[in-house]
């Protein structure tokens, strides 16, 4: 499964609803399981992003698609960057021959 790590800023909207980031994460979590994926961790964060998270999905399709379903939201802006695990790495290198 292709693995994400996603920067995350909250949005004017966003901020002014901060209270609620706690539960915006738990309906986040439920719409990334119902589409087969997973949240392997959310971390609420200082410094220029709000939160960052680490995400398996099925396919860079249902990341795409889970990406556009949460930006519908108005609360965040993301940054997403595709991350690879350590074997997943030694057969990319593997590949340059």
């Amino acid at each position: 499964m292709p693995k994400y790590v996603i920067l995350v800023n909250w949005t004017d909207q966003g901020a002014k609803n901060v209270k609620d980031t706690v539960s915006r994460y738990q309906a986040a979590k439920q719409m990334v399981e119902n589409k087969g994926g997973t949240f392997e961790m959310a971390l609420w964060t200082q410094g220029p992003y709000d939160l960052v998270t680490v995400t398996d999905v099925p396919d860079e399709e249902t990341g795409t698609a889970v990406n556009l379903m949460l930006a519908t939201t108005g609360n965040i802006r993301t940054l997403t960057m595709r991350a690879f695990t350590e074997d997943e790495m030694t057969g990319i290198i593997g590949k340059m021959g």
